[in-house]
């Protein structure tokens, strides 16, 4: 077996980033699609908006009614929500890789965070900018090698201690003056609601109203917590009324393409760093008048893999040409189709985190279905370790709980750092992933066949499950972190 090494072929040729590039080109010529081929009108302009460590369902149009997103829930009225969207891992740097390259994050070779991907690996700059697109990126950066990124970059920065401006939104403007009528990509990075929590005003949330969703502890430390965390997620909500708003300045609302994603859970217990729902289930409304008919919904199940390919065919190119992971769901925003993938997949790296577990690290990999979710923890004799058990006080506000005699209190402080090899749940009877299905017989043919599934995806992937959570250390990178006055 080999161990840190691409399962796609390498290219020997020197200068492989460019010689990729090339390829793009080459490629996009050859099926009538080179950048001078078609208007830049008919090309829409596309708007990608991203959050930071903020749970699906921590949105008023995804069911809380408690958080404040007036511009998010307007976008769901105006366009398409997603009930089915999922990234690639719980955690920041391998769910952006895969968001921008279109390829899971073992196979594209950045599966831990802080890691980078393989030398060959193209991201979105490579394939729009053939289609005659200027291709930009303003906020968090945690990507690399940055030279597999070549985005440009109009300034922010990487983490928020919430003092200062976090990121000039102005950035946006100046970005549609100066292009013109170029078509034109930008990915929006915000910094929220990731911890530390200390955007926002959560005076504007009363802790002791709050609804808790069941898999939380309800604890005042908890509640407290989550008016600092729904501060950050209203600020972040009217990050995207300012992009909206620049969008109408500048009379590119109509022939603009705007999705805005989630990412991956939040730093509450049991989401981030997790395989469940909470951790790698995704927000995923979409805007783009005349294309998407307001108001909808749809249950087509999408993995942000699959956001790049869209792209390239939104643009007039050919993403079946290439070597992605996803495909385009082009024809769900049509309304063409509420049908895409069955399945979504999903892996978590813990070697090498913050505070993270000793020896071998803890490995998850994961299926799931629209009804059942399948979770296969490979180090699961390792106690799991992060941030939140380090030092997290709402966590630990749980086990005081629990040795105060609340019993489920305790249990949920365990399962956190304890779990079996195998978890299966009945998303449709048990969305929280409360109960544990794996050893009921009467669901071992269900457990088997997603088991078999994962099996299946791993080996294409060329994940070797436990020596490829060994060899997480090789994989880790240098990560653009300098401040917006410096170049990237």
């Amino acid at each position: 077996m080999i161990i840190g090494t691409s399962p796609i072929l390498r290219y020997s040729l020197p200068n492989p980033m460019k010689l990729s590039h090339l390829r793009a080109l080459f490629l996009y010529s050859l099926l009538g699609l080179a950048a001078s081929s078609p208007a830049h009108s008919a090309k829409p302009n596309v708007l990608l908006f991203l959050s930071d460590d903020l749970t699906y369902h921590d949105i008023g149009c995804y069911g809380n009614e408690d958080v404040h997103t007036p511009t998010i829930d307007q976008m769901a009225r105006d366009g398409l929500r997603f009930e089915y969207c999922f990234n690639s891992a719980p955690m920041c740097a391998p769910t952006r890789m895969s968001l921008y390259t279109g390829i899971h994050p073992v196979r594209n070779g950045a599966h831990p965070n802080h890691s980078r991907v393989y030398d060959h690996i193209q991201s979105i700059p490579h394939y729009l900018e053939p289609l005659g697109y200027r291709v930009g990126l303003m906020g968090k950066r945690h990507e690399a090698p940055i030279e597999n990124f070549p985005f440009e970059y109009q300034g922010g920065q990487h983490g928020d201690r919430g003092s200062g401006i976090d990121l000039d939104m102005t950035l946006l403007d100046t970005f549609i003056r100066e292009t013109g009528d170029q078509p034109w990509c930008m990915v929006v990075a915000s910094n929220q609601a990731h911890t530390p929590w200390t955007r926002g005003d959560p005076t504007v949330y009363d802790a002791d109203s709050l609804t808790l969703p069941p898999y939380l502890i309800d604890t005042p430390v908890t509640r407290e917590n989550l008016t600092r965390y729904y501060a950050e997620i209203t600020y972040m909500d009217n990050q995207v009324k300012q992009c909206l708003d620049y969008l109408d300045t500048h009379g590119k609302s109509d022939n603009t393409l705007v999705i805005y994603l989630s990412e991956q859970g939040s730093n509450f217990p049991h989401c981030k760093w997790t395989c469940y729902d909470t951790g790698l289930r995704s927000a995923a409304v979409v805007r783009w008048p005349g294309i998407v008919k307001p108001g909808r919904e749809t249950e087509a199940m999408i993995q942000y893999i699959d956001v790049l390919p869209t792209f390239i065919e939104a643009a007039g190119g050919d993403p079946t040409a290439f070597d992605f992971d996803g495909k385009s769901f082009l024809q769900v925003l049509e309304g063409e189709t509420d049908m895409h993938n069955e399945y979504s997949f999903g892996a978590q790296t813990s070697k090498g985190i913050y505070s993270g577990p000793e020896s071998d690290g803890y490995g998850i990999r994961t299926v799931r279905d629209k009804r059942y979710r399948f979770v296969w923890n490979l180090n699961w004799e390792q106690t799991f370790r992060n941030t939140v058990v380090a030092r997290m006080d709402a966590y630990h506000s749980w086990k005081a709980k629990g040795e105060q005699g609340d019993a489920f209190a305790m249990e949920r402080f365990n399962h956190y750092q304890s779990r079996p090899e195998y978890e299966l749940y009945d998303l449709q009877s048990d969305p929280y992933e409360l109960e544990n299905l794996a050893e009921n017989p009467e669901y071992r043919e269900i457990k088997d066949k997603l088991k078999t599934q994962v099996v299946a995806w791993m080996k294409q992937q060329g994940d070797q499950g436990k020596l490829t959570e060994f060899d997480a250390p090789s994989r880790k990178g240098v990560h653009d972190t300098r401040p917006s006055n410096q170049s990237p």
